[in-house]
């Protein structure tokens, strides 16, 4: 009798979890909007991000839409079904779309000069491309299952989750600053990322069934790793580099507020020295 209200609340608790994390995809792509600029945003994240959420969008797809998938799972998991939802597919198309814009407004917007995609990242991504050419040849030829391949689009979207936050946490603390880079994103990713993990074992536990968690990995490790990496930036944000915030300067344009107030306290030191100077001046004019 319990398991009915189980199953509701493991419902609510999916979508709930999919309008936090959707919603997290906003606050960079407004915060870029506001600031007409991407200084202080990896391109790194913003590349791995994107190509990241589409292969999961494609994994997921597969697995909830595709009968022949399903079939495929349950021979590989002893009969059972895939945990994967209808708010894991909503969640990682939307968070698709949304990375994608991200990553197209650090071109329309002004960036730093050395603000671009790092070699390591590039040759990987090349090379992921070319695995997934190789793997689709495969599948067509009936040499390889479908399944499979979209195991290896999970697994890199595992270790893009990984991979993506690093450049994002190490540019945080070269610049001792998280001026450019979302924490209300982070907030809603965080909260998002609990609620994911108690949806996966209360699935898990409803079906008596741990394979749910090790039959999809991606979704135990993305939640996971999320948690730990949020909490790195959280601390980042309002710990380390609590006192550098940004504000607008007077033509529009930004500062942070510990540069604003490194120039104020310059003036303050040289204004006294310019009214010596211009007093010296009017002195040695009057004689």
């Amino acid at each position: 009798m319990m398991a009915a209200p189980l199953e509701v609340l493991s419902i609510i608790i999916g979508w709930t979890y999919f309008f936090l994390w959707s919603f997290s995809f906003y606050g960079q792509v407004v915060l870029n909007f506001r600031r007409k600029r991407v200084d202080g945003l990896s391109m790194d994240f913003t590349w791995l991000n994107s190509f990241g959420h589409g292969s999961y969008a494609v994994f997921t797809t597969a697995m909830f839409f595709s009968a022949e998938v399903r079939r495929q799972y349950r021979e590989h998991n002893d009969g059972h079904d895939s945990s994967v939802r209808a708010n894991d597919v909503a969640f990682a198309v939307h968070a698709f779309t949304l990375a994608t814009i991200t990553l197209l407004q650090t071109f329309w917007y002004p960036r730093a000069p050395d603000q671009r995609l790092s070699n390591f990242n590039r040759i990987l991504l090349l090379a992921f491309g070319t695995f997934c050419v190789v793997d689709l040849t495969l599948v067509a030829s009936r040499v390889e299952q479908v399944l499979p391949f979209l195991n290896h689009l999970s697994y890199f979207k595992l270790y893009v989750s990984i991979a993506k936050y690093v450049p994002q946490a190490w540019l945080n603390y070269q610049r001792k600053s998280t001026v450019g880079w979302s924490i209300s994103n982070i907030l809603l990713d965080f909260s998002g990322g609990v609620l994911s993990l108690a949806q996966l074992f209360l699935d898990s536990w409803l079906a008596r069934d741990w394979t749910s968690i090790t039959g999809n990995p991606v979704k135990f490790g993305l939640s996971f790793l999320s948690i730990l990496f949020d909490m790195l930036f959280i601390l980042q944000h309002y710990v380390f580099y609590r006192h550098t915030r940004e504000k607008p300067d007077m033509e529009g344009a930004t500062e942070t507020a510990e540069e604003g107030a490194v120039g104020e306290q310059l003036h303050d030191e040289q204004t006294p020295l310019l009214r010596d100077a211009s007093s010296r001046s009017l002195l040695a004019l009057a004689t």
